[in-house]
């Protein structure tokens, strides 16, 4: 199955077949959560660069906006 862009987003991208269809970094097997809990866990923005080659530089701000936009929404549960 091919990935499905998530709009407006250049490289956020869903797949049933991977990770249970969580939102991933294109052509990687990398979510946005867990994007955002290396950053909980207070790696670096180059950290992360290094310890995962494969995640473009320029993608990071997608996430933060991903989540952002997702913890705006008003059919988040409390």
């Amino acid at each position: 199955m091919d990935d499905t862009p998530i709009p407006g987003f250049r490289y956020l991208v869903t797949n049933p077949e991977r990770l249970g269809g969580k939102p991933t970094i294109r052509g990687t097997r990398l979510s946005a959560s867990f994007i955002l809990a290396c950053l909980a866990e207070e790696m670096s923005y180059e950290d992360i660069v290094r310890e995962y080659s494969e995640f473009p530089r320029d993608s990071l701000a997608e996430v933060l906006r991903f989540a952002a936009e997702v913890t705006d929404r008003n059919d988040v549960a409390a």
